[in-house]
């Protein structure tokens, strides 16, 4: 009896080590490079490249070509940056696609930016549909750039800890999210984190749109996590943090208490 109690102990002491070397591991994060995706991706490299953590971010390019030949399975975290969603999807072609769902369905994180958020909707025949959404008045999706302000929920102020409830962010055409009027089965729907309280209207947008459609949502897809921005933290100053904890809550290596962070704009 006593030979077991200290083989239980053992194996228990065994098993917390390898959490925590796994908690300590840098989080693998591919950012997709190819047709579609913006200069913003360059930002997008330079934001995770500062990021302070633990854990580390080791962050690598990934094509079209790689991803359709099952090279995500090497990484914990895929980035869809700005860009044109539709140039995206339909460069990973529908193998591509099916191995992005793939990808998140067996615990890999996703997270989406602008043309990365249309990309996560179930709306167009070229996105993953990894959740269950869809972009209000798409007719005027090109509705101009600039800064709007995004109401944070209190759940996401304590996620991102920061000190106020609104942040001024660059916001460039990504999707107004909205919930669908009917269930789609294969896609989760979606927790907001964020809306939009102001609003560009351009180009021959209507007003009064875009103020309370959703900015920032997340969602767990079968034993994956998604998390999609319509506006850009790596465009904004000081917002890059955003970002960064996204990255850890995907990979779920997120830390139990967040530092809280000014957000507001000088």
């Amino acid at each position: 009896m006593k030979r077991l109690l200290i083989l239980t102990s053992l194996w228990a002491v065994t098993l917390q080590s390898l959490a925590e070397a796994d908690d300590a591991r840098p989080i693998r994060v591919a950012v997709y490079q190819g047709p579609g995706a913006s200069p913003s991706r360059a930002n997008l490299i330079t934001v995770l490249g500062a990021a302070k953590g633990p854990p580390a971010l080791h962050v690598s390019p990934l094509s079209p070509d790689e991803i359709r030949q099952g090279k995500l399975q090497g990484f914990d975290v895929l980035i869809h940056p700005g860009g044109s969603g539709g140039g995206q999807g339909r460069a990973l072609e529908a193998q591509g696609r099916a191995a992005e769902r793939e990808f998140v369905r067996n615990g890999g994180g996703f997270i989406g930016i602008c043309a990365g958020a249309y990309l996560a909707t179930d709306d167009y025949e070229w996105s993953l549909g990894l959740i269950e959404a869809r972009a209000v008045d798409r007719k005027h999706w090109a509705r101009g750039t600039g800064t709007v302000e995004v109401e944070l929920s209190p759940a996401a102020q304590e996620f991102f800890g920061a000190s106020d409830q609104r942040i001024a962010i660059h916001y460039a055409q990504g999707p107004l999210l909205g919930r669908r009027e009917w269930d789609n089965p294969l896609a989760p729907e979606y927790e907001s984190l964020g809306l939009y309280r102001t609003e560009i209207a351009k180009k021959g947008a209507p007003e009064g749109i875009m103020p309370g459609t959703s900015a920032i949502v997340r969602a767990n897809f079968a034993e994956g996590r998604v998390f999609v921005f319509s506006p850009h933290p790596e465009l904004t100053a000081g917002l890059g943090f955003m970002l960064e904890r996204a990255v850890t809550w995907v990979a779920r290596r997120e830390a139990p208490s967040q530092p809280k962070v000014a957000t507001k704009q000088p």
